[in-house]
């Protein structure tokens, strides 16, 4: 059976603590407790694609973060954000093209949604954590000719 997200990052921590990276350490404790968090909140154990999400809202707290500690002239404090991102990135799917989601707009436009709040709520589960929502949110608007 292939290995869950969760059971990975569980790996790759204990793999952190083997070899005394602190940094990555923390950021997988921190990024696992989160889960653990959403699963006590759902009443569930998450599935990768729940997983997912826990993730892209870690990687978004951390690119805002780091925007804020840059307005604060703390650049050593924004580049470690930007090094979390990054390294949450990392477990993420595959990024989808802008191609890729024009064509999920299309599908649900043929699938009757006619405003760009319907196009969304069909097709945001499917863009989580691999394409942003505004982007998204501008083509939907654009092929509705809205």
């Amino acid at each position: 059976m292939a290995e869950t997200l969760k059971e990975r990052l569980r790996h790759d921590m204990n793999e952190y603590r083997k070899a005394r990276d602190r940094e990555h350490l923390e950021l997988m404790t921190t990024t696992i407790s989160e889960i653990r968090n959403k699963e006590i909140d759902l009443g569930h154990e998450l599935s990768d694609d729940e997983v997912v999400g826990v993730l892209a809202t870690a990687i978004k707290r951390r690119r805002e973060a780091a925007d804020q500690m840059r307005a604060g002239h703390r650049e050593e404090l924004a580049q470690k954000e930007e090094r979390e991102a990054a390294a949450l990135q990392g477990y993420m799917p595959a990024a989808l093209t802008e191609d890729d989601v024009r064509a999920l707009v299309r599908e649900a436009i043929a699938a009757g949604a006619t405003n760009p709040g319907l196009v969304m709520r069909a097709i945001s589960p499917r863009l989580k954590g691999r394409f942003d929502g505004k982007d998204a949110n501008r083509i939907a608007r654009e092929l509705l000719g809205a």
